[in-house]
């Protein structure tokens, strides 16, 4: 129920991905009556679901702790119940992304030594491989430790989404020496060139983001939404515009699908408020592969790595 065209489009993209994946069971959390409604008009099979009717609806603008304590049957409160019980294998919604975030950590939990949970966005470069970028706004501000986990998670997100074994890692800052940028950058700087278990690769610039220069690059969540949402701004101006280029088309986050929630012992997949059917498609395939590859299970026993290096060294 979440979303500027729900329940349309999420039904529509749900219809297509019960076609397109094979052996993968769709539990559509919502207004079942309108849900039902949307599948009449559209010609779509509601056998192809199981419904989990919520007659409580989380809007967009709410705040996002009231609203899940206000709304227990609403759809994202019920859709992260079932997957804390484990009846479900992943959750998504384009719906509020605060009550998103905050029943992740409510319901789920955070892994065991994540502090913080992050969000992850794909960044268009010039190979055909895009780059990952986190975090992306769960988090504006940030201590060093946080960032030296949100690498240690993109690091396995990247090789499971690309199959790269030792992705370059690169930490946002404003030049490529190890001493420039603010005191956050400076101390995390210091903090990857020690982290095992990640190929640091150094301070990526802005302007290199783009370039293969990393394959994973972490900042703040302030940095991180800002230079997304000046993407969105750029491609949305330029085809505005008429400009029509196959590399510019790559910053149409349809071809992405939302953004995973990592550090929670779950998948969980957030969208875009303007997502649309086949960018639900794309959402759904993010959730299916993060199940298949036991991405939280992997995530788990290297943060649990992690904790016992840092035991051990503090010892």
């Amino acid at each position: 129920m979440g979303g500027d065209y729900a329940p349309l489009e999420a039904v529509k993209g749900a219809s297509l991905a019960a076609k397109a994946l094979k052996g993968v069971e769709l539990v559509l959390f919502g207004s079942m009556s309108e849900v039902l409604r949307v599948c009449e008009s559209e010609g779509i099979d509601s056998k192809l679901f199981t419904f989990v009717d919520t007659p409580d609806v989380i809007e967009m603008a709410e705040h996002p702790v009231k609203a899940l304590l206000s709304k227990p049957n609403s759809s994202i409160a019920q859709g992260f119940l079932q997957l804390a019980k484990g009846n479900i294998g992943a959750f998504l919604s384009a719906g509020n992304t605060g009550a998103m975030l905050v029943g992740s950590i409510q319901y789920l939990k955070l892994v065991d030594g994540c502090d913080r949970p992050c969000l992850t966005a794909a960044i268009p470069r010039a190979n055909m491989n895009p780059g990952l970028l986190l975090d992306v706004g769960a988090n504006s501000d940030c201590k060093p430790e946080h960032l030296e986990k949100f690498a240690l998670l993109g690091n396995l997100l990247y090789s499971m989404m690309y199959k790269v074994d030792s992705p370059k890692v690169g930490l946002l800052n404003i030049g490529e020496e190890s001493e420039k940028g603010n005191l956050l950058t400076k101390a995390t700087h210091q903090l990857l060139s020690q982290t095992q278990g990640i190929n640091f690769v150094g301070n990526v610039e802005g302007r290199d983001i783009f370039a293969d220069i990393a394959d994973v690059v972490v900042c703040d969540g302030f940095s991180g939404n800002v230079i997304i949402k000046v993407c969105e701004g750029m491609y949305y101006r330029l085809v505005k515009r008429g400009v029509q280029d196959d590399y510019l088309d790559r910053f149409n986050f349809k071809h992405y699908g939302g953004s995973l929630i990592l550090g929670v012992n779950a998948p969980v997949v957030v969208g875009h408020g303007i997502t649309k059917a086949e960018t639900f498609l794309k959402m759904i395939e993010l959730a299916q592969d993060a199940v298949e590859t036991q991405l939280t299970s992997k995530i788990q026993k290297a943060m649990s790595h992690f904790n016992a290096e840092q035991s051990l060294i503090t010892s």
